[in-house]
């Protein structure tokens, strides 16, 4: 059972490193209940916490201490760590979170 386990681990591992992917992922990820920062902290640990931090241009433990659930990261941190995914934090009225849902 672990092999199982493990294979499937490293196939979403490779996958969540395509950007069009990890969007989908953030996105079904948070609407299925998790956190961003527990939903950024799979993407980028697959991506790679130093490689990501480059191409966020951020230093490596600022983007460490982002992901982490008892760090509060700013808006604009969080921003900067969603812009590779064509994402960004913004507020919308119930009333288009209700008709989305139904949908």
């Amino acid at each position: 059972m672990a092999r199982r386990s493990e294979d499937w681990n490293i196939d979403l591992a490779e996958r969540l490193r395509n950007p069009k992917f990890a969007r989908a992922f953030l996105l079904a990820a948070i609407e299925e209940g998790l956190t961003i920062q527990q939903a950024l902290g799979k993407v980028i640990r697959a991506i790679g916490i130093t490689e990501y931090a480059t191409q966020v241009e951020m230093p490596r433990s600022n983007v460490q201490r982002a992901i982490r659930p008892q760090h509060n990261p700013t808006q604009e941190t969080l921003n900067r760590l969603l812009a590779p995914f064509r994402l960004r934090l913004s507020l919308a009225p119930l009333s288009t979170l209700r008709r989305r849902r139904a949908a």
